[in-house]
């Protein structure tokens, strides 16, 4: 898969996610085999450039090529701005939000809210795209609420504007997160454009990435939440695309060595106490539905240096690899 210049390994996305897709988890990603993993939203406010949360959004010090920044914001000129910016910083996509539900954002008339202003939509696509000479893309939702989708009408804007590909995630701004994507307008979508489109939402096995760009015909997926703490979903998906056959699941000494070097990079990313914070939730996703996780996490929550947080980690997942050596998820023991 291509966008612009930039031939991909796959067609597999890391969905932007706040919070979630810093640097450290964006290497890792791409190792187990993302073919693009996108930055956490920038702000296109000038005032926050120098903030310390913004310098850390745009720090890709590492990262294999290519590099997708995404940036947001409701004011075409600072748009533009945001986005000569993030390129001179080292930014080789620019993906544009207009998906972000969160009330924060949208109260700006930012992320999904642009979705109700098709005009401003394509004043804001048409002058980053003239802003850079790198592709940009546009992640967006397929509309403000069910009664009002207008992803294909935002799909055409876009393509008139040179935004080189889409990524849709199946919900309005009103669904939030709640009930589940549908798929049917992202193949409205890819029937009404030429662009590559990404399908974004629920897509959390390899079995559904299948399913959904069969039934769509979407050039490619977008990951979000199924790979907190499981980026090997990657790996498996990869593998079950071309050749039918789902992976066994990862050995936990595996495992275990690539959650101990996510806490070493994080540590080293954020410095050891924001650092150690920040673990506590990739922890907690990492080892979600695994016998005992519940009395652990509440064990390691408590934690207050870095040294115990990895010794309490090793000592889990050691106990974890001498009981089985693969994974296995409380629902598949019921299973």
């Amino acid at each position: 898969m291509k966008i612009g210049a930039h031939a991909l390994r796959n067609n597999l996305f890391v969905a932007p996610m706040a919070g979630v897709t810093d640097r450290p988890f964006r290497k890792l990603c791409k190792r187990f085999g993302a073919g693009l993993a996108v930055s956490e939203m920038i702000s296109a406010n000038t005032q926050l450039y120098a903030t310390e949360k913004t310098r850390r959004r745009a720090d890709h010090a590492g990262e294999a090529s290519p590099i997708a920044v995404q940036i947001a914001g409701a004011d075409p000129a600072m748009m533009a701005e945001a986005a000569r910016h993030n390129v001179e910083r080292g930014a080789e996509i620019i993906d544009i939000n207009m998906g972000c539900p969160a009330k924060k954002v949208c109260n700006r008339a930012a992320g999904s809210a642009l979705l109700r202003d098709e005009a401003l939509v394509a004043r804001i696509l048409d002058a980053v795209v003239a802003a850079v000479d790198v592709p940009v893309t546009l992640k967006f939702r397929t509309g403000w609420d069910p009664e009002s989708r207008n992803a294909v009408r935002i799909a055409r804007i876009a393509e008139d504007a040179g935004i080189q590909a889409l990524a849709l995630h199946g919900r309005t701004r009103a669904c939030g997160f709640s009930g589940r994507a549908e798929h049917a307008t992202v193949a409205e979508v890819k029937r009404a454009t030429r662009l590559p489109v990404i399908a974004n939402g629920d897509i959390a096995s390899p079995e559904e990435a299948g399913r959904v760009l069969g039934a769509t015909g979407a050039d490619g997926v977008m990951i979000g939440r199924a790979a907190q703490g499981r980026p090997w979903i990657f790996r498996e998906i990869a593998h079950y695309l071309a050749t039918g056959e789902r992976l066994a699941a990862p050995l936990v000494t595996e495992i275990r060595a690539v959650l101990l070097e996510h806490l070493d990079a994080l540590y080293e990313f954020y410095g050891r106490d924001t650092g150690m914070r920040v673990a506590r939730k990739h922890i907690a996703w990492y080892t979600k539905g695994l016998a005992g996780a519940a009395a652990f996490r509440a064990e390691m929550n408590t934690l207050e240096t870095c040294e115990e947080q990895v010794a309490a980690v090793d000592r889990y997942l050691g106990r974890l690899a001498g009981s089985a050596p693969r994974l296995v998820y409380e629902e598949e023991r019921a299973a």
